[in-house]
């Protein structure tokens, strides 16, 4: 039986997350070799392959015979961010949206680093606006790269009808959020530095 699980973790380290829980590591089988999943784990006791630490079944013909995987992903925009509380800070701070048309500032950003020019373009004023962004530069949506922001709130969260890849509405705004948290905690750090 096939189940649709997709769980995703972002961790500021996932090794250090993963030492201190039991787990298998995923697989992928490739050209004939299993090697680890870059970021795939059990929890489950699925069959391993002792000699190279990981499932003994593929990733994906595990999960068609009911294997969970989960994912941990390294996310840098946690590093810095000392416990809970200063991140519900830094996501509940408005940030200093105009620093988004600073190259500088932008190219140091999760997810926008490589569309600087864009994000200056459109200047994103709001949680949703920066969304938005997030969706224009994803292959389903770039078609509405160009078209003012009234044009893309119009389809921008519709599904493509080729069936190219997309954000939806939900991804792009926890995306959006996690940039905002990186952005407030880079104009922290920046105060910090010049206090001290």
């Amino acid at each position: 039986m096939k189940y649709d699980f997709d769980v995703d973790i972002d961790c500021a380290d996932r090794t250090d997350v993963l030492s201190i829980i039991d787990h298998v590591p995923a697989s992928v089988f490739k050209n004939g070799k299993h090697s680890k999943h870059n970021t795939g784990v059990y929890f489950q006791n699925i069959p391993q392959l002792p000699l190279i630490d990981c499932s003994a079944i593929d990733h994906k013909s595990a999960e068609q015979d009911g294997w969970f995987k989960v994912d941990f992903l390294n996310n840098n925009i946690y590093k810095n961010v000392r416990n809970e509380e200063h991140l519900v800070t830094l996501m509940n701070q408005e940030p200093v949206w105009e620093l988004l048309t600073h190259d500088e500032v932008c190219s140091q950003l999760y997810h926008i680093n490589k569309h600087t020019e864009l994000v200056r373009e459109y200047a994103p004023g709001s949680v949703e606006q920066l969304a938005m962004i997030l969706a224009i530069i994803r292959p389903g949506k770039r078609h509405l790269v160009g078209k003012s922001w009234a044009d893309i709130a119009l389809t921008v969260w519709e599904p493509p009808t080729d069936g190219s890849y997309y954000f939806k509405k939900s991804h792009a705004i926890a995306f959006a959020m996690a940039i905002v948290v990186q952005l407030n905690r880079l104009v922290e750090g920046i105060g910090e530095q010049k206090v001290s």
